[in-house]
C-alpha cells in the first residue's frame, strides 16, 4: 500500500466524527482568511474531504477541488453536485486547466506523502497555474525535529478545547495498530526544514516567506507562502522607469 491507496479508503485518522469536523471547520477558516477578494479562484489541491468547501466558495468566485482519491472525490460530488462555484477534479486533471487562471493555490497536509520528485512537479504545476499576483500556500509541513509525541500533543490539546478528548485518546490507541502505522513506518513522511522549504519555492520561481502560523491546530508545523517571482521583477522594472 502506498499513501494514495490509504487515502482511497475510510480511515482512523480522525478519531471520531467530532474531530473530523473541527478539523475541516478550521482549515476552511483558515483557507478563507487567505482569499484576495470576492472575484477569486481557488485551487484546493489535495483537499480530503472539505466539508466546509461551501463556506470557501461564498467568499470566491470560483473553488476548484482537487484530490487524487476516487472515493473522497465521489463523496466531494454527492456533497456538492448543487453549487456552481465548486468543481472537484482529480489532480492529474489540474495540469489540464489554463495556466495563470488562480488567484490562491492552497496545498494543506499534502507534502508529507509526496516523493521529492512529487513535490518538484507540484510547484511547478503551481507557478503554472497561479496568476502573476497570485499565491501559493504550504502548509503543515512537518520540520525535521518534530516527533509523532509532538502531534499528539497538539492533537490531545485541540481535542481538549473541541469537546473529545476521550475520543481522541481511544483514537491514538488505535492508530497506533492500524495501517497508518505501518505505511509511515514502510513509507515514511516527508519532512523539510525551512531552509530546504525556501530552497525549492526559489527553485520553482517563487517569493517564499514563512508564515507567522501553520494552517490548522498543529503549531509545531510549518505554513509558506509562496508569490511568483515574475510578479516582483515586473513591479522592479517599471519602478526603474
Amino acid at each position: 500500500m502506498n499513501w494514495r491507496d490509504y487515502w482511497n479508503q475510510d480511515t482512523p485518522i480522525y478519531t471520531g466524527e467530532r474531530h473530523k469536523v473541527l478539523h475541516y471547520r478550521l482549515i476552511a477558516n483558515d483557507i478563507i482568511g487567505l482569499i484576495p477578494s470576492p472575484d477569486a479562484a481557488v485551487l484546493d489541491y489535495g483537499c480530503g474531504e472539505a466539508l466546509f468547501a461551501d463556506k470557501i466558495a461564498a467568499k470566491c468566485a470560483r473553488l476548484i477541488l482537487s484530490d487524487a482519491a476516487p472515493l473522497v472525490r465521489e463523496r466531494l460530488n454527492e456533497r456538492f453536485k448543487i453549487n456552481e462555484r465548486i468543481t472537484v477534479l482529480s489532480t492529474d486533471d489540474v495540469a489540464d486547466l489554463p495556466d495563470a487562471s488562480f488567484d490562491l493555490v492552497v496545498v494543506n497536509s499534502l507534502v508529507q506523502y509526496l516523493s521529492l520528485d512529487e513535490f518538484r512537479a507540484l510547484l511547478k504545476l503551481a507557478h503554472d497555474k497561479l496568476k502573476d499576483d497570485g499565491r501559493l500556500i504550504l502548509g503543515d509541513i512537518i520540520p525535521p525535529d518534530i516527533s509523532p509525541v509532538t502531534d499528539a500533543r497538539a492533537l490531545l490539546s485541540f481535542a481538549w478545547q473541541g469537546g473529545f478528548l476521550r475520543s481522541a485518546l481511544t483514537g491514538l490507541a488505535r492508530t497506533a495498530f492500524s495501517d497508518y502505522r505501518k505505511i509511515r513506518e514502510e513509507v515514511g513522511l516527508a519532512q523539510y526544514s525551512e531552509e530546504e522549504i525556501v530552497d525549492l519555492l526559489e527553485d520553482a520561481g517563487f517569493r517564499p516567506e514563512r508564515s507567522l502560523r501553520n494552517l490548522g491546530h498543529n503549531q509545531a508545523r510549518m505554513t509558506f507562502v509562496g508569490r511568483p517571482a515574475q510578479a516582483r521583477e515586473i513591479k522592479d522594472d517599471l519602478t526603474e522607469r
